[in-house]
């Protein structure tokens, strides 16, 4: 009856969770990691590619990411993309593999990523309410052409909201793991 409709929004809500995570890890704590450099383009060629696709990125320590490009002629290229992406960090190079030094966060913005984590976490949480308004809507109009009881109407949406409730606690939880680990030092 509504089952189908129950499993649509429990699918739209993994999806604006996964979103949440993905945001989360461009997030920038402390620590060093390759996600920072998600959304950096290298001119390859006159192409933008993606850093990742251009080199081996690794965290051989917890504060230095290192680039080893394919191709040596590419490290200039790599480091004006990385400077132009305004992340704060100083490319360093050798020639053979750029270092990235992730310098600590200040107590001011540690307080800056927190707040920006909780933004994030409460735009996940309107994401989740849109789902369920749209999962409530699509069980009224079932029920409007007499294609669902008021009972099953009532049931499906008790569903839906606990749903909607996991969700909800799933990004709290999300939240206060990312607070967590921007507030470490």
């Amino acid at each position: 009856m509504f089952d189908d409709i129950v499993s649509k929004c429990k699918s739209a809500m993994d999806k604006t969770i996964e979103s949440l995570k993905k945001d989360f890890g461009k997030v920038r704590t402390g620590r060093a990691s390759t996600s920072l450099l998600d959304d950096v383009n290298v001119d390859y060629y006159g192409t933008p590619t993606p850093l990742s696709q251009v080199g081996t990125m690794a965290v051989p320590e917890a504060r230095l990411i290192t680039i080893q490009p394919w191709e040596k002629k590419l490290i200039p290229d790599i480091e004006k993309a990385i400077l132009k992406a305004d992340l704060g960090l100083n490319p360093d190079s050798d020639g053979q593999i750029i270092r990235l030094v992730i310098p600590p966060l200040t107590e001011e913005r540690r307080k800056e990523m927190s707040k920006l984590a909780k933004r994030m976490g409460e735009e996940a949480k309107i994401g989740l309410r849109n789902v369920r308004r749209d999962g409530n809507d699509q069980l009224k109009k079932k029920e409007k052409n007499k294609d669902l009881s008021k009972d099953d109407l009532k049931k499906g949406e008790k569903e839906i909201q606990d749903v909607t409730d996991t969700y909800v606690k799933k990004v709290d939880e999300l939240v206060a793991a990312k607070e967590k680990d921007i507030m470490e030092i």
